[in-house]
């Protein structure tokens, strides 16, 4: 079956899949502005950990000092006036043992046993500072509660956590705001490459060295672009044009050897064959020449749809649709705007191509709403890829052809703004249907 490829469509539809205003999942300014922010978070909370820490050492130190300077003023003062020498307060409280006397009651167990020196000691909830010491034969035991101490260090804490976290949540949204705007250039180039960049080029005067030199590049990509493209339209419309004359001068010939009853019938017959394979060159000398061109519709009227179908079947009567059955469901009120030439060449291909593999047998033509659907009853297309068919020079199973009927039909459907695609019939064959976008049913 014919198959033929549309480039520019599927360019185009990618190029609507990655849209600039359509923020990917991976967006470039989202993950510069979150690895800035986790490594200024990382760094912050290393810096808080590493002022923490300290806090919590000088903390520590300042204890020890109010413990010791203590503890010398109550030696000293329990010389003189022992009464004197006890402080007793709610973070801080003094017991003072005689080596005669019993443990005093309220001296918890640990500290009676603990050695000369500063201590750390975790009783229930509370944390505490131990000092002991020994004076003249008396040992002197001091208990700081370090409850306050602790509430300090948690609302330090809490402050410069708090701190690295908003800091951090602020670098991310200056961050994301001065890459989006880094990057706009590059979405503006993007948006300009889908929508196509007319006649202005993609640098622009006042661009950044790194976005000038993508602008630059794409400028130069599109003129080899244009380039090879203009190489291969005129080609084309050279060879098309160049093959007409010497054709029309053989099928000339031809015809006149095919008429002349003079000669025996097998050189009659091949004259016959001459002249068949000459159209068949023409056809696709004019197809080449077509698929070549900027195809436009020139002129846009009422046309009937089922008229217009009908003609095109009458059009490709022949040996081949002799046997072939075919059946019209489409209203006769239908009416469709478009250009009569561009529809013809449409319809002929897809009811030719039908004809051809379907294997000769019924072919049908379905409007519902929009959609025009022609169908046969051959063996299928392939299962693997249907929309293959649409490619240049593309055959399916062994007929005779070029390969550019559907080419084509996909070609003036996507100049004409319609939308053609192919697919199997549950029932068995193949069904290519064309969607028009308004069909008016009168």
């Amino acid at each position: 079956m014919s198959m033929a490829s549309d480039t520019s469509s599927s360019a185009a539809e990618a190029g609507r899949r990655l849209a600039p205003w359509r923020l990917p999942a991976s967006s470039l300014r989202m993950r510069i502005a979150v690895s800035v922010s986790a490594v200024l978070l990382l760094l912050i909370l290393g810096q808080a950990i590493a002022l923490l820490t300290m806090y919590e050492e000088m903390e520590q130190d300042f204890i020890d000092s109010i413990l010791a300077e203590q503890l010398s003023y109550s030696i000293e003062v329990s010389r003189h006036s022992p009464e004197l020498a006890l402080p007793n307060t709610p973070t801080m409280k003094l017991y003072r043992l005689s080596r005669n006397e019993p443990l005093p009651a309220e001296l918890p167990p640990a500290f009676s046993s603990l050695p000369i020196g500063n201590h750390e000691i975790l009783e229930g909830d509370h944390e505490y500072h131990v000092a002991v010491r020994d004076a003249n034969g008396t040992r002197f035991i001091l208990r700081y509660d370090e409850s306050e101490h602790a509430a300090r260090v948690r609302a330090v804490s809490t402050v410069v956590i708090v701190g690295a976290l908003s800091l951090c949540a602020l670098v991310l949204i200056l961050v994301n705001a001065i890459a989006a705007r880094l990057t706009r250039g590059l979405e503006t180039i993007a948006a300009r490459v889908v929508e196509g960049r007319g006649d202005t080029p993609f640098s622009q005067p006042g661009m950044e060295h790194e976005l000038l030199a993508v602008a630059r590049a794409l400028d130069a990509a599109e003129a080899r672009q244009a380039e090879l493209l203009m190489r291969e339209r005129d080609f084309s419309a050279n060879l098309s044009h160049e093959l007409r004359t010497p054709l029309a001068g053989i099928r000339s010939d031809a015809e006149i050897l095919a008429a002349n009853e003079a000669l025996p019938e097998a050189a009659r017959r091949r004259a016959s064959r001459i002249v068949a394979a000459t159209d068949s060159t023409t056809r696709l000398a004019e197809s080449l020449l077509l698929l070549a061109r900027e195809t436009h519709p020139q002129l846009q009227e009422d046309v009937a749809l089922a008229d217009a179908i009908r003609a095109a079947w009458n059009g490709i009567q022949g040996p081949e649709t002799s046997s072939a059955e075919f059946e019209l469901w489409v209203p006769e009120s239908a009416v469709l705007q478009a250009d009569p030439s561009l529809l013809q060449l449409i319809l002929r291909n897809l009811l030719a191509n039908a004809v051809k593999h379907g294997e000769a047998q019924q072919v049908s033509c379905v409007l519902e709403g929009s959609r025009l659907r022609v169908q046969d009853r051959g063996p299928g297309l392939p299962e693997d890829d249907p929309e293959r068919i649409f490619e240049r020079f593309q055959r399916h199973g062994h007929k005779p052809g070029h390969g550019l009927g559907l080419a084509l039909v996909k070609h003036i459907c996507t100049a004409c703004g319609w939308s053609v695609r192919a697919f199997n019939r549950p029932g068995g064959g193949a069904s290519i249907e064309v969607d028009f976008g308004v069909v008016t049913v009168r």
